[in-house]
């Protein structure tokens, strides 16, 4: 049997010989624990003191709940039923990291009686849709403060892997197909969890860009590519997040697992990018100890549970006892992970389990969803509802007891439980979890003399003869995505026909999506509305409602792009399905670093709805726009004026195109944003500072390097809908970033 809580035994007696003594230079006094040094400091000082077998503890991680198929059972010491757990150092006053999951609040592992009842965010791509950095922070808060509440140090959050297939079933988890959006609302999540004292992680790093043989597939593409797409995301999160942790990814990149690729984790994430923290495994995500070990993994997650074998536990000391993996690669293991837990308040500031105002967190997950839902069409005026209706219908999704959510590791058990049992898979990543937020009961309290009338919508023509009698008919319709498999862009379950049908009966139809990403909609021009409405969590049914009464005003802008076809994506067909589980394949990103909306605008293909498209329900007007090149630095000026009656929010875009010859993957980035609350009549004046890499292109000898030439900065309301146009002129080229290849830009991954 395999018991987590006891180590193999060539590791066991290094712990039983090295238990008694300290090492002959270990200081008298735990300086470390003097909170006025820094972290480099005191993650020194803690290394000095630090046993061989000390260091060991730190290295390899354990899952918290029971696995019988590999007969694992966990260390008594774990938190039950969470992600995973990492013994302490009592004698140096460090603590054990109890390590959860995920970016949309704390989550419980399946397998034991355990179930934590908490606040669940909406999903990823929805706080990406308010494109707000502010709100992302305050939800990043509002879960890691649970999380602490729960006993939990580590949270495994932070998925900023872009959406370059919108079939990959955990893009709900993510921010969006664009580097600079999603690493901007990712890194403010960051920083919202780990304002909680506890470390958060960035993930999954990196190229982690589809479920379907996400163990055994390998990335190709262009080294440049990569970093201008998807390695640009991690880096713009890891400067303003400062996560303590990165995540390495399942997949392979070149051949080479992520979790062993020098080239990623040694050379561009600690070389280049100089990140201090440590790197930790995915679960199942180690191939080996000496290659792992040496390409710059810090902690092996989950070991005896998930990988074939503990690789960081005793073939990691014999492998440094030969020579193969180096005692100063094993410190920088150690201090690393030491230095996140002191940089983060972790140590200073131990978790203690208390109480949790979940009242007061649903509204910060109402407020979040509010801000995400995004209109996507409005013939007619048909929103905002009015408060006269006389007789509404609600149809489909159970938005009679609430609203749908996404599956798999990052799933959260609601407060009040799931009203909607026995749907879905019964194992992982199953089963299909509704947050008991009912949008039936939110729009009736709005219609107190009115008949709000619900059908289920499981037949067609129930549903229309329902309709017909209403003034408005509302179909809510949904999508289950989940962890560990891809959808289709088709709705499942026949819910395009019932939407046609009720669509045939009453021609005041709003369709409300409940969905992981982006879907198709073959009756978009028979409807009258549209919400996209994400998985909006704990507060979603609430949130709802006020979008769809005008309570708040539908501010929500798209962070992807949604399709007309599946052939209008760079790979029609997913690569791998149908393939066995454990069979290898690759995965060639011929688009390069033309994601989403770059993609689209280099074919010449017209989107169902674009990247950054959101109707509002009032209307502004932008003017004034300005734009100066200050060295290599980028300003633009711009000012916006609501020119309504009632409060509006907008969130006008700064895209750049480059001069013909400037080499882009794209004709435009986007380069900036605000997001703007105005009351009637009110104006606002916007400066934008526009990262100089948005301009630049990535050269394998110097860095990110700017070409000559005229640039176009256009203020957009999407990628499809420039308002105005300015022109500034590169006179010369300018580097960004100049690297010595010598000393870092050489390729290390054949080595």
């Amino acid at each position: 049997m395999i018991m987590s809580g006891i180590r193999s035994i060539g590791l066991l007696a290094l712990i039983l010989a090295s238990a008694l003594a300290r090492p002959a230079d270990a200081p008298s006094s735990q300086g470390w624990l003097d909170a006025r040094l820094d972290p480099d400091a005191r993650a020194e000082l803690a290394l000095q003191a630090m046993t061989l077998a000390e260091k060991f503890t730190l290295v390899e991680g354990y899952y918290a709940a029971p696995r019988p198929a590999r007969q694992y059972v966990p260390p008594p010491e774990a938190r039950p039923a969470s992600a995973g757990y990492v013994p302490g150092i009592a004698r140096l006053g460090i603590p054990p990291q109890w390590q959860t999951d995920a970016g949309i609040g704390v989550a419980t592992q399946r397998g034991t009686n355990t179930v934590r009842q908490r606040t669940s965010l909406p999903s990823g791509l929805a706080t990406a849709a308010t494109w707000d950095p502010e709100i992302a922070f305050r939800g990043g808060a509002m879960i890691g403060s649970e999380a602490r509440a729960s006993g939990f140090n580590v949270m495994l959050a932070g998925g900023v892997n872009l959406i370059r297939d919108p079939r990959n079933g955990r893009n709900f988890e993510y921010g969006g197909e664009d580097p600079l959006l999603a690493g901007t609302i990712v890194a403010a999540q960051v920083r919202g969890i780990q304002s909680n004292h506890i470390v958060s992680t960035v993930k999954h790093y990196a190229l982690n860009d589809q479920e379907t043989g996400r163990t055994v597939l390998n990335v190709e593409i262009d080294d440049a590519a990569a970093r201008e797409s998807d390695l640009l995301a991690f880096q713009i999160a890891l400067e303003q997040g400062q996560p303590g942790a990165v995540m390495c990814s399942y997949n392979r990149v070149h051949e080479i697992y992520a979790c062993e690729d020098r080239w990623l984790l040694s050379q561009v994430l600690k070389g280049e990018w100089k990140y201090p923290g440590y790197v930790m495994s995915d679960w199942g995500g180690v191939h080996s100890t000496i290659d792992a070990a040496n390409a710059g993994l810090d902690q092996e997650s989950a070991a005896s549970a998930f990988d074939k074998l503990a690789y960081f536990d005793t073939p990691l000391l014999e492998a440094m006892t030969s020579g193969e993996v180096a005692a100063a690669r094993v410190n920088d293991m150690v201090r690393r992970i030491l230095r996140s837990l002191f940089a983060t308040g972790l140590i200073d500031d131990p978790v203690v389990q208390g109480p949790i105002n979940f009242e007061a967190d649903a509204q910060l997950s109402q407020a979040d969803a509010e801000e995400g839902i995004v209109l996507l069409q409005n013939r007619g005026e048909l929103l905002p509802l009015s408060s006269r209706l006389e007789r509404v219908a609600l149809i489909g999704a159970h938005a009679d007891v609430g609203v749908i959510s996404g599956g798999g590791s990052s799933q959260v058990t609601p407060v009040g439980g799931n009203p909607v049992k026995g749907v879905g898979p019964s194992d992982f990543p199953g089963p299909v979890v509704y947050d008991p937020a009912a949008p039936l009961a939110a729009i009736a309290k709005r219609l107190p003399r009115s008949a709000v009338l619900y059908d289920a919508g499981d037949d067609p023509q129930s549903a229309a003869r329902l309709a017909a009698g209403s003034d408005v008919a509302i179909v809510f319709a949904q999508q289950w995505t989940a962890e560990g498999q891809d959808a289709s862009l088709t709705l499942p379950e026949a819910q395009d026909a019932l939407i046609e049908a009720v669509a045939r009966a009453n021609p005041h139809v709003v369709v409300v999506l409940e969905t992981g990403g982006p879907v198709l909609m073959p009756w978009l021009d028979r409807v009258g509305g549209v919400l996209e409405a994400w998985y909006p969590g704990s507060g979603g049914g609430e949130a709802i409602a006020r979008v769809l009464f005008g309570e708040v005003d539908a501010s929500g802008r798209l962070p992807v792009t949604f399709p007309r076809s599946e052939a209008q994506l760079p790979r029609p067909q997913l690569d791998g399905v149908g393939l066995p589980r454990d069979q290898l394949f690759s995965v060639h990103y011929q688009e390069g670093a033309a994601v989403g909306y770059k993609w689209f605008d280099q074919q010449g293909l017209d989107p169902l709805f674009a990247f950054g498209f959101g109707l509002s329900y009032g209307h502004v007007t932008y003017s004034g726009l300005r734009a100066a090149l200050h060295g290599s630095a980028l300003e633009v000026q711009f000012d916006v004026r609501n020119s309504s009656a009632r409060f509006v929010s907008d969130t006008p875009q700064v895209y750049v195109a480059p001069p013909a010859a400037g080499g882009t993957e794209a004709p435009k980035r986007l380069a900036g944003w605000q997001k703007l609350a105005l009351a009637p009549g009110a104006s606002a004046h916007v400066r934008i500072d526009v990262d100089p890499r948005l301009l630049g292109n990535w050269q394998a000898q110097c860095g990110w390097v700017i070409a000559p030439g005229q640039y176009s900065v256009l203020l957009a309301q999407s990628a499809r809908l420039t308002r105005a146009t300015a022109h500034v002129t590169v006179p010369a080229a300018l580097p960004v970033h100049c690297i010595n290849p010598s000393a870092a830009v050489v390729d290390t991954r054949a080595e």
